[in-house]
């Protein structure tokens, strides 16, 4: 699906990571891939997994600042002139605005911590990419439930979820008359090192898995299939759109053993 695509992974952690999962499916379709790392501390683990899937392209882009992304986009000219897409695989809040009581726990520095590197930084690398992409390029991101409904300890991180989901949109509405699309995926909870910030994660992992329709959890890969479908001309008439890889537990009010008991 994705043969002579040029795709910028952003946000890789580790191997167990959504966009490890997502890296690793376009890679299967036949993406050529780079990487984005936050930070040198990082990049040895993004660089073992881009040696795996054939790639020696990895950038630095701090994502907290327009300068940093920036020289990212420059660098990357310099390798790519012009490329296919990107996927925003970032989400951060400070880890004490993730547990209790949302307003006991919510501060002002930590809701804009939360919207600036979750949703905003969507925006600014779209900005940064806009003159290199080609057309029918693609632009992913990812949310999650918490977007449109409350989740104990998710707090901060639902409203900056529902706001990257507009951001969604409105990039959608902006782009596309270059060409360009843009969609989100909402996929459900999968035990990486970023769902291990959220206060008693295992438990919702096993309610999920007792809610959702097909009565167990997603898997990365099954995520990244439907994101290299996204980003692919098979998809080109998909925009705005917020797509759920979540076993259709956002359409299970209740169980059926949960009403039957």
């Amino acid at each position: 699906m994705l043969k002579n695509k040029k795709i910028l992974i952003a946000g890789l952690a580790n191997k167990h990571s959504i966009a490890a999962g997502i890296a690793q499916a376009m890679h299967e379709q036949g993406a050529q891939l780079a990487f984005t790392y936050q930070s040198e501390r990082l990049k040895k683990n993004v660089e073992k997994i881009a040696a795996e899937l054939g790639s020696d392209m990895l950038f630095e882009c701090d994502v907290a600042s327009d300068e940093s992304i920036k020289s990212m986009f420059i660098e990357l000219s310099s390798h790519w002139p012009t490329f296919d897409g990107f996927v925003h695989s970032i989400g951060f809040a400070p880890a004490n605005e993730l547990e209790g009581n949302f307003v006991d726990a919510a501060t002002r520095e930590g809701f804009q911590i939360a919207h600036d590197i979750s949703s905003y930084s969507f925006t600014a690398m779209a900005k940064e990419a806009k003159p290199m992409l080609n057309k029918d390029s693609a632009l992913l991101t990812l949310t999650y439930l918490g977007s449109v409904q409350s989740l104990p300890n998710y707090n901060v991180m639902g409203l900056a979820k529902a706001s990257l989901e507009a951001n969604t949109r409105f990039l959608a509405a902006a782009m596309g008359p270059d060409g360009i699309r843009v969609n989100a995926i909402s996929a459900g909870p999968i035990k990486t090192l970023a769902a291990s910030g959220v206060k008693n994660f295992r438990k919702m992992l096993t309610n999920y898995a007792n809610r959702a329709p097909l009565r167990r959890v997603v898997t990365t890969k099954e995520v990244g299939n439907v994101a290299a479908f996204l980003c692919s001309d098979l998809a080109s008439g998909v925009t705005g759109e917020i797509t759920y890889v979540d076993g259709g537990f956002n359409t299970a009010a209740m169980s059926i053993e949960e009403y039957a008991d």
